[in-house]
């Protein structure tokens, strides 16, 4: 079973344009966030993603982005713990 962290908060990206299906993202993901369908990557879990960076710097198309350690997850969650507002504003 995969860790979800907090539900469309995450700052993940795929560009299925941008994407040549070479499967790194996949390969790297500590999550199994992607699954290859029709030759391309595609999101198959997205809020598990824990917004480590790993995809995005290796995709070697930029088809894939991501605010490694400063994401909205990062962000919702730090709020929660100080008792101040959650936000993922930059």
């Amino acid at each position: 079973m995969r860790q979800s962290y907090f539900k469309n908060v995450v700052t993940l990206e795929l560009d299925p344009e941008k994407c040549i299906g070479c499967g790194l993202c996949l390969e790297v993901c500590p999550h199994d966030v992607f699954s290859l369908g029709s030759e391309k990557a595609e999101l198959r879990e997205r809020d598990a993603c824990m917004e480590c960076g790993a995809c995005a710097r290796n995709c070697p198309v930029e088809a894939v982005t991501v605010r490694a350690g400063v994401g909205c997850a990062y962000a919702i969650a730090i709020g929660l713990l100080r008792g101040t507002e959650p936000s993922c504003g930059e």
